[in-house]
Order: structure tokens, then C-alpha cells, then sequence
């Protein structure tokens, strides 16, 4: 599959919309996985996907993890995203190195809270979107209703490929409105060879037997409103972001996966060209754009985790390729060190298990060996010197201090939190009159996986306080003197983050209004892109 045309997409979703098990019957049909994990398992057969501890404890996707596989005639990268609301910032990273999102549904409760968060930031890039109306197996919305519901939330026009018949209990199957054939839900144990019942004359004798009275006339009247009400697909519309095409079925039955990932792999696009500035890559600088057809390398790391495997104590840095060629045991120009960098064991992966790439193409996700020296954001190059756009960190809004219960653990603390917070897990900023050190978040769970990792893998016992700050803002100035004495006159509220910028912490709305109206010439910027 070296020179398949690659096809990296993610997975979004609200929690228990049934992503998790939608990504296991994924890899099942990419012959990855021999059988399926329930994500809340009692037993060992967790969801492969799920593979940190506090994952499994808990039934959800903390960490973004990374998953290539061969299909029909493309090589697949899905990135699993964490669905729960309190890691939307990791999610973000995560469809900054994606060229398509398949969104799942839960068909009884329609658009949810954090599907909305992550529509916006495929907006941001006009991402594709394919739709999966997840577990058609209990009772749902109204087929038509939850259309309307993604139309009128989301902002984006919904094209049904398959239409369901019955829910729950009276689950029949679905219709196919290309082939105009019906898969049969009950009778399809095997999702390789579905059972399918020839539908082009719905007065058949076939599909009379299968389908009963009531439920053939609503699918009547419906294809028919179809028909009449929703245009066709068209595929300049989907690669636009601005149509979606739409599946329903039951992720956990493996019903209707296949068509989805079908579907994926036919329609979604190769990789796309990207945004990149000059040096000194400043607020001012010139931009260009890349194109994966250029023959120099490029690539940036959107993701950095710590410990895939305890017993080596490892972090891997995870690469996007943008451009080029990139060949194992390769020099690559490491933009922010200004060094050349040998790569000697580039990995690709499912989940926790990883193999050595000998190559890597445009659109792959390659991991990189990470004694610290890599951060999020980091471009590599052939020599060239430029930085790739769009992957900030975004103003926390809880924020708790750091308390060690064991002195001598000191030197523990400080590599854990430094590592975590280069991962991306947690924000950490260190205070500039006292020596404290403060963890920025968007929601609690983020401490309480800090919390978890820190005891877990570096061995560290801490106590964790809320503290009284409500945002964060970096600062930019005109000159060193105006920053100095800014730091002067606000030295209880200033805090340096992870890379030693200034920032001003928030206690007050009232409190920001005051300063930046007392200091109009300093600007005051909500994430660390200074925008």
C-alpha cells in the first residue's frame, strides 16, 4: 500500500454517541482486530482504541489515538478523538492534521452539546463530514426529524444514502437509495455478506414477507418526500463541508458500518495543501501554502503522548506528513531548534501496538521517538524555515495549584507536569512573584487525568487546590520596556506559560476591563497564536 492514496479522517462525536465501538468495527473491517471490545467491558476484551487505564476504568476516549489500515485501495489513518467534553483542546489538534470527519449521531437524542463545539472547528478548515445516525436498534427520533435537527443546529444539508425502516424492537433494516435494495438487520449476522432483498418493485412478494403493512407504507411515503424535498449528493457541495451524506444503522450490531466506511474511502479527499509562515513567523509574517506534491519534505506534530508504554517509560511526538517523502533514517531540519534531527525508528500504529515505517507519504502519521525535545506545533523541514499555522493553545478556564505532599518528589513533579503539559493534557503556568505552579484546564476531568498519570506513571503523590482565576490572556508588547514595567505594575497577576511567555490571569471580568483600559498600548490575545 506505499503508494495508495492515503485517506486521513477522525471521529466525532458527543459522549456515548458510540464512537469507541464505531472505530473497533472500523479496524475489524480493515482486518486489524480478529473481534470487538465493548468499551464498558468487565472483562479484559476492551475496546482496543481505549488503551489508557483511566480509559478503560471509565468507558470513555481520553487521548487521541492513531490508527492506519489498508482498505480497498487506499491506506486509512483514522484518529480517534476524545469524546468527553472536558478535552476538546486535544480533539482540536487532533482535526488540525485530518482531511475528513465522520460525525456520529445518537439517533434518540439528535445534535449534542459537544458535537456542536467540534462542528465549529471543522468549519474553521471546511472540513467533509459523512453522518452516521448511530443505534437504529432502540428507539430513536423520527428518521426526517433528526434531519431537520442537523440542518437547523449544524448548518449543514443533509443527504440520506440509506433510509431506515423502523426502530427499536421493529428495527427491519435500512434501504439503499442508490442500489434500491434492502439490507435485512436481523438476518445479516455477518457484516461481510449482509443480506440484501431486491427493493426496485416495493409491492414484491420479497419485500412484503420482510417489511410489514405499516412500516412499508411510512417507507413509501417517505422515499417519496425524498425524492421531492432533498437534492441530490453532489461532491463538490460534501468536499466543501457544505452537504453531508448520511447513514443510519447500529454501530454495536455492526449494521451499516460497512456503507459508512465505503462511503469514507470512495468520496473522501487525499491530502490538502496548507497554510505555512516565513520566518520570524511573528503575527506580521509572510505566508505561503504547501502542496503534498512538492518534492521537499514536510511535516508538523499535532500530538504528543507520554508513556504508550510503561515499561519503557517512553513520549512519542505524532507527525503529520504535509509534503515530500520521508525515508527511514532520514535528517530532517528541526525549524524551532534550528537543528538537523536523525530519525531512526519512525513508527506507525493501532492504538498501543506500533511497527517501524520504512516510508511515509503525504497525509501519513508517523510517531517520533521524544526525550522532550519536541512540541506541539513543531515543523520539520528539508532546511526550509517555516512554521505551520492553526494549532494554538486556547485560554483555560479552571484553574487549580499544584501542592506536593513529598518534597523529596520535587524533580518528579516538575518533569511530570512539564511532560504533561507538552502533551497537551493540561496548561501549565508558573507564577511570577511566588514560585507556584498553577494547571490551566477547560473542564475538571483534565485534573483528574493529571492527577491519575502523575501517581501512575511518575510515581508522584500531589495535593490539588482550586484557585481564584478565571481565564488566562497572553500579552504582547511594543517594547521591552513597556513589558517590564507592565510586569512591574501587575506582579500578582502575571504567570509565564509552558514556553515562558508572559500572561496576565483573569480574576475578574471587571478586573481584565480595568487593566487593559488603565494599558491600551498592550494587547491581551485569548490563545497563544495571538489572535
Amino acid at each position: 500500500m506505499t503508494d495508495a492514496q492515503r485517506c486521513t479522517f477522525a471521529i466525532i462525536s458527543h459522549p456515548d454517541a458510540g464512537k469507541t465501538t464505531m472505530t473497533e468495527k472500523l479496524l475489524w473491517f480493515g482486518q486489524v482486530i480478529r473481534d470487538t471490545g465493548m468499551v464498558k467491558s468487565k472483562s479484559g476484551n476492551y475496546a482496543k482504541s481505549d488503551w489508557m487505564e483511566l480509559e478503560k476504568e471509565r468507558g470513555i476516549s481520553v487521548s487521541s489515538s492513531v490508527m492506519s489500515f489498508p482498505y480497498r485501495d487506499r491506506l486509512m489513518h483514522l484518529l480517534d478523538t476524545p469524546g468527553h467534553k472536558d478535552f476538546s483542546e486535544d480533539t482540536y489538534r487532533t482535526l488540525t492534521a485530518v482531511e475528513s470527519v465522520l460525525m456520529m449521531i445518537d439517533s434518540a437524542k439528535g445534535v449534542e452539546a459537544q458535537t456542536i463545539k467540534l462542528m465549529e472547528v471543522c468549519r474553521l478548515r471546511d472540513t467533509p463530514i459523512v453522518t452516521f445516525m448511530n443505534k437504529f436498534d432502540r428507539d430513536t427520533m423520527d428518521p426526517f426529524e433528526l434531519l431537520d435537527n442537523l440542518e437547523k443546529i449544524l448548518n449543514i444539508q443533509c443527504v440520506p444514502m440509506t433510509w431506515p425502516i423502523g426502530d427499536g424492537v421493529d428495527f427491519k433494516g435500512v434501504y439503499d437509495l442508490r442500489t434500491k435494495k434492502i439490507q435485512n438487520f436481523k438476518a445479516s449476522k455477518d457484516p461481510l455478506n449482509p443480506v440484501v432483498v431486491d427493493a426496485s418493485d416495493l409491492t414484491s412478494a420479497e419485500v412484503k414477507k420482510l417489511v410489514p403493512d405499516a412500516l412499508l407504507e411510512k417507507l413509501k411515503s417517505d422515499l417519496e418526500m425524498i425524492e421531492e424535498l432533498i437534492s441530490p449528493l453532489d461532491s463538490k457541495e460534501y468536499l466543501a463541508g457544505i452537504q453531508t451524506p448520511v447513514f443510519f444503522g447500529s454501530a454495536l450490531s455492526n449494521f451499516g458500518v460497512k456503507e459508512t466506511l465505503d462511503a469514507i474511502s470512495e468520496m473522501s479527499p487525499g491530502p490538502a495543501k496548507r497554510e505555512v509562515k516565513l520566518a520570524p513567523y511573528d503575527e506580521n509574517a509572510e505566508l505561503r501554502t504547501v502542496v503534498p506534491s512538492e518534492k521537499n519534505f514536510t511535516g508538523f506534530i499535532f500530538k504528543i503522548q507520554a508513556n504508550m508504554d510503561k515499561k519503557h517509560r517512553d513520549r512519542v511526538a505524532f507527525m503529520r506528513v504535509c509534503s515530500g517523502k520521508f525515508e527511514r533514517g532520514a535528517k530532517l531540519y528541526h525549524v524551532r531548534s534550528d537543528k538537523e534531527i536523525k530519525i531512526a525508528t519512525p513508527m506507525i500504529f493501532q492504538a498501543q501496538d506500533r511497527e517501524i515505517a520504512e516510508i511515509a507519504l503525504p497525509g501519513d502519521i508517523i510517531g517520533l521517538h521524544d526525550t522532550g525535545k519536541y512540541q506541539i506545533g513543531d515543523t520539520f523541514t528539508e532546511g526550509e524555515k517555516i512554521q505551520f499555522t492553526g494549532i494554538p493553545s486556547f485560554a483555560p478556564e479552571i484553574f487549580n495549584k499544584v501542592l506536593l505532599k513529598d518534597p523529596l518528589k520535587g524533580k518528579q513533579l516538575d518533569k511530570g507536569l512539564r511532560q504533561l503539559s507538552e502533551e497537551g493534557t493540561v496548561q501549565l503556568f508558573v507564577r511570577h512573584t511566588v514560585n507556584e505552579k498553577i494547571l490551566g484546564a477547560v473542564g475538571m476531568l483534565q485534573f483528574e487525568v493529571v492527577k491519575y498519570r502523575l501517581e501512575d506513571e511518575y510515581n508522584v503523590n500531589a495535593a490539588y487546590e482550586s484557585y481564584p482565576f478565571t481565564g488566562m490572556r497572553w500579552l504582547k508588547f511594543k517594547n521591552d520596556i513597556a513589558k517590564d514595567k507592565f510586569i512591574r505594575d501587575n506582579a500578582n497577576n502575571i504567570c509565564y506559560d509552558g514556553k515562558d511567555r508572559a500572561c496576565f490571569s483573569v480574576r475578574s471580568e471587571w478586573d481584565l476591563k480595568l487593566v487593559m483600559e488603565k494599558n491600551p498600548e498592550v494587547e491581551f490575545f485569548r490563545n497563544s497564536d495571538y489572535r
